[in-house]
Formats: structure tokens, sequence, C-alpha cells
């Protein structure tokens, strides 16, 4: 993949962070970085007041850094700020981060010299991940956790290669890699983005897309299981009231059903609960917030986001390193996971009542005296209680930053689009949990004709989980149909 800084996709991420794509930069986007890079060494030859550049940083920015202290201030820049702590980032957000920053380098906007590019695309072609702690920044430019990257380019702090950790310098020289001198404006230029949170938002979309298509088919299975009334999915009612997301979202239910007894109007009550009534609403509200969080990526990914920004012949401050949109999309998107669980999770409870159902209380065989899966009511609700606990919207705990009234802002954005990979893991956890449940629900039922896709998604549960004849442990079956999600 050519990396051009115009045309960069979360799936693009994806595929690089996770699959190892190969990649490197674009000729064009080489060119593009010299002639901004002109513009920088311009401001250096004259001593042109440039942030970061000529002058301190933050607070520093009415110093004025003499010719010679130039090269060995944008060493120190990195140097100074890898403070991150906690946990350290997964390697595929690091690789993600890598990509990304690339990407933006290669916009031009930064003034950064291209091998700053070429190296970070070299080290992601020959996996070498430099480690970085995770929790340090609060949305105004992942600085603190981006220095961690910046010190592996200039052969310091620790990479991981080939599954051992080394010293920066160490892990580069197995490659076959130099060190970096970085010039002027170079340390700032790595550092100075919201990288991570992009990296995390991209990586996010693209699983959040998987998990809404898994549980529009645990849903699905579920309709069937519960012998549920299809009139909410019809068209005419979306048209009535077109709520976004909606009319796609039962559209999809409508083809994995198609075919099968419900759609014949098969269904056993004139009204079922809301968790079966309000499944286009509630999943097409999560379908539009990826909309949202699909648009707010865009720009990241593709734009310039530094501080300070070569325009043309000069550069300018800037405020492009502030995210809110993008960290408003991402809670957004949080909220409407715990939607979407609580919806599930309401559903497993309907399947395992007797009364509603007509089958054996808690889905049991019948006959039986055991306890069914009943006990699964407790691990959907442990599940659903983590996922809301992870929805509070992190933009609503973005705290002032005391740097002597400059920088005096946040966004939120790295805890914002962080915390849904935790979030998308339980929710697939508990999709799987309501296939298994919804699975067992259509075989006591005996339903004799099940939609085509329903049916498909049928016979992928049972290839990895055997229907419930006895009491025994289930959350095997679970945890293995969650690791299938993407085949059921």
């Amino acid at each position: 993949m050519r990396v051009d800084g115009l045309g960069l996709t979360a799936d693009d991420v994806a595929r690089v962070a996770r699959d190892g794509a190969r990649v490197e930069l674009a000729p064009a986007a080489r060119t593009r970085m010299a002639a901004s890079r002109a513009v920088v060494d311009r401001y250096v030859a004259e001593g042109l007041p440039a942030y970061g550049l000529t002058t301190g940083l933050g607070a520093r920015v009415v110093e004025q850094l003499s010719a010679d202290a130039l090269a060995e201030f944008s060493r120190h820049t990195v140097l100074g700020r890898a403070h991150s702590v906690g946990p350290p980032l997964p390697t595929d957000v690091v690789r993600a981060a890598m990509l990304v920053r690339a990407n933006g380098l290669a916009r031009g906007g930064a003034g950064a010299t291209p091998e700053v590019a070429e190296l970070l695309l070299a080290l992601l072609d020959r996996g070498v991940h430099p480690v970085g702690q995770s929790i340090g920044s609060i949305g105004a430019g992942d600085i603190t956790v981006l220095a961690h990257i910046g010190l592996v380019l200039i052969g310091a702090g620790e990479a991981e290669l080939r599954g051992a950790t080394l010293p920066g310098d160490r892990a580069l020289a197995a490659v076959g890699l130099e060190p970096l001198v970085l010039a002027p404006k170079d340390g700032l230029a790595v550092i100075s983005s919201n990288a991570v949170s992009i990296a995390s938002a991209s990586l996010a979309l693209v699983d959040a897309r998987a998990t809404l298509d898994a549980a529009q088919r645990s849903a699905a299975l579920s309709f069937e299981g519960f012998r549920a009334n299809l009139s909410p999915l019809d068209p005419r009612v979306a048209d009535a009231r077109p709520a976004p997301g909606q009319a796609a979202c039962a559209a999809a239910l409508r083809a994995l059903l198609a075919g099968g007894s419900l759609t014949a109007g098969e269904g056993r009550r004139l009204q079922d609960p809301l968790s079966f009534r309000c499944v286009s609403q509630v999943h097409g509200s999560l379908l539009t917030a990826l909309d949202l969080l699909s648009a707010a990526l865009e720009p990241e990914l593709n734009g310039s986001g530094d501080n300070p920004l070569v325009l043309g012949d000069g550069i300018v401050s800037t405020g492009n390193f502030f995210v809110p949109v993008l960290a408003l999309a991402a809670d957004a998107v949080a909220l409407a996971l715990a939607q979407v669980a609580s919806l599930a999770t309401a559903r497993v409870a309907r399947l395992l009542s007797a009364p509603l159902t007509e089958l054996p209380q808690n889905l049991a065989p019948a006959g039986s005296t055991g306890t069914g899966m009943a006990p699964l009511l407790k691990v959907s609700g442990a599940l659903v209680a983590e996922i809301v606990h992870a929805a509070a919207p992190a933009t609503l705990a973005s705290l002032v930053h005391p740097d002597e009234s400059v920088e005096d802002a946040a966004t939120g954005a790295p805890l914002a689009t962080s915390r849904l990979a935790g979030m998308l893991e339980r929710v697939r956890l508990l999709v799987a949990l309501e296939l298994v449940v919804a699975a067992q629900a259509v075989d006591l039922a005996e339903v004799e004709t099940l939609g085509a896709g329903t049916r498909a998604i049928h016979a992928a549960v049972r290839e990895h989980v055997e229907p419930l004849r006895a009491d025994r442990p289930l959350g095997g079956d679970v945890e293995r149909v969650a690791a299938q999600l993407a085949s059921i």
C-alpha cells in the first residue's frame, strides 16, 4: 500500500495493523514533504519565529532558541516527553498509530523531513514495534504516548521484535536500520498528533461494524426461537418515521429471516416485548453512531492536525490537534453499544421464560429437572454491567490542564476511543451468549422452517456447540462461539 497522506481508510489501518500489509511512501508524498520541509529550512536560516521550531514549547513559547540549539532541541522534544505510564499499548494499536502518523506526515503540513515517514514505514514492514505505556494523553495531542515511538526512531527506548523486547538501537540494527538524526522540528512533528487516538478509533470502527453484523444475526436467531411477530420490521413502519439507521437494520433482519415460517405470519403473539419489537431502532442507532465515527475519522486520517502547520510558504499556529468531534463520536458509539447490549440481555431473559415462550423453563431439555440455561442470565447481567459502566461519556471527564494558561483544555479523545476495545470484547461475548441460548430455543421449539439466513446461523452455532441435553458448564460454549463470530 502506498502512503500518500490523502486516501487512508480505517480498513487500511486494520490491514496494516493486524494483517501486516506492506507499506511504502508514495513518490508524490515525498515530493510534497520536501517542499514543506524547504519552508521549515528557510525559517531556520532566516531566524523567523515559529512555535516549536525557533521557540520553546508550551509556556516556553516566549523563549527564542539559538541556531546551535535547534537540532538538539528537536531530539530533546522527544526525550523530554516520553512520560506515559500504565499498561503498554497493544501491538495493533502501535502499528496503527505508526501508520496514521506516517500518513499525516506525508500530507506535508508537519514540515518533517521525508526520512521520518520512511523510517516509520520501514519499522512497520520489518515488524519493529516501539513499546510505550498507554496512559498519558488527555486529548490535545497524544504527545507523551507518541514520544515512545519517537524514542525508537532515534535509537532510544524499547521495541518489540519477533516476540522479544530490545533496546531501540538494537532493534533497529537487527533489521538493518539506523537511528535518525532529527532535524529541527522533526521531533515535534513525530509527537504532535492524535495518532494513537485515531488509531484506536479506526480499529474500533472496523470491529464495531463486525460486531453490529453479529448482533443482527443473534437477534434474528432469537426471533426464530421466540417465534416473534415480524410486523415491526415491515418497511412501511420505518417509512412512517424514518429514524436514521432503522430501515437499513430492519431490511438486514428481514433478509436473514426470509423464507422462514415467521415471514408467513406465524409469530405467536400480537405484540412482543420491546427487546424484540425495537431491535431495528436500537441497532439503527449504533449504525448511525458508526457513520458519525467514520465521518469524524476521515479528516483525522488524511488531514494535517499539526501545530504549527506549514501552509504555502509560511508556518502558522493552529488548533488542528484538537479533536472534539472524534471524541464525541466515540462517546456516541459507546452509548449505542450499551443500548444494543441491554436489548440482547433482555431477549435472553425472555427466551428463558416459559410463560412467554411456551417452551421448557430456562430452556432445559423436556422432562429434565436440571437448571438449564438460567445461570447465563447472571453472566449476561455481569457483561452488561461492565459495558454500561464503560459507556460513561469520556468527554465529560476532560480535564483542564493548567499549563500556565497555555494548554488549558482537552477533548478526552484517548479514553473515549481506547475504551471501545474492551466494550466490544464484552459485547461480542454477549452476542455469542445470545446465539447459544437462541439456538437452544430453536431446537426446543422444533421450528419447521427457518429463514435461509437463520438456518445457516443455527447450523454454524451447532458446529461449535451441542444442544443442551443435560446440565453442563456453558461458559466454554459461549467463548467458542465468540471466537468464531465472524463465520457465524
